[in-house]
């Protein structure tokens, strides 16, 4: 009999998923108006919240073995405003292009997750509960009914893989208590939730599988959400007006 692999919790709550267009794009149409895409964690137990940026603008697949992708935390705080604050429509002045918009972010997912501590590796582990029916923009982004990653997060003192990776001043100043825990590696796994506590924390995910209870054995709480329920709206309090709804609700570009 194969031995039973240890599984832990070490935290649930919320997550979001967004997408920023490109400069200048009001009405998107694919993959290619994307300029950026994150991720925001709000743990259920404690009031923090965590802004995620993938470098691939998408998740990881989980198919054939998984896809490997960077990401980084740029903005953790306890007031949700900061993060919106990311999120919201900027324009500026050029001198050659005159005025620029850079567009809000669009809500494209909510549900909840769970950190779990799986033998010797970390798996985020999340369930959707919005859209009700995955269509184009979750498609594209790669964004599941429910999925896993194994996460694992790089130690600062050590280089990069050539191509991806923060500037040596944007990299996360770990407390000793964390960085001693690299022991001069390069990745680690993510085994303390802290560790994505620090902004400039870089991140590697795997695609692990597409069915969180098979893969972990745990059940993530999802709850049926609607448009007045959204908690990307109450929690991270998004504002209706800013940012376009429709890719949250009917998964269609906008």
């Amino acid at each position: 009999m194969a031995e039973r692999v240890q599984v832990e919790v070490l935290e649930r709550g919320g997550i979001y998923f967004a997408f920023r267009p490109r400069v200048d794009v009001g009405s998107p149409a694919g993959i290619d108006d994307v300029q950026r895409f994150y991720m925001i964690l709000s743990p259920r137990e404690e009031k923090r919240y965590r802004l995620i940026v993938f470098g691939q603008k998408k998740l990881p697949a989980v198919e054939d073995g998984g896809e490997r992708y960077w990401a980084f935390v740029e903005k953790v705080s306890r007031k949700a405003d900061a993060i919106t604050a990311e999120l919201v429509a900027e324009t500026h002045e050029t001198k050659t292009r005159g005025e620029r918009t850079r567009p809000a972010a669009r809500p494209v997912g909510e549900g909840v997750y769970a950190l779990v501590r799986h033998g010797d590796h970390t798996h985020l582990a999340y369930v959707l509960e919005l859209p009700s029916t995955l269509q184009d923009v979750q498609r594209a982004l790669n964004i599941r009914e429910e999925a896993s990653y194994v996460i694992s997060v790089k130690n600062p003192d050590q280089p990069s893989p050539r191509g991806v990776g923060l500037g040596e001043h944007q990299e996360a100043d770990f407390p000793k208590r964390l960085q001693d825990r690299f022991k001069n590696r390069r990745f680690i796994s993510v085994d303390r939730p802290e560790f994505l506590n620090y902004e400039g924390a870089e991140l590697l995910f795997i695609g692990a599988a597409g069915d969180v209870s098979a893969e972990l054995g745990i059940e993530l709480d999802a709850e049926h959400e609607t448009a007045d329920t959204a908690e990307v709206f109450t929690d991270l309090r998004l504002d209706r007006a800013q940012h376009p709804t429709t890719p949250l609700l009917t998964g269609e570009w906008a």
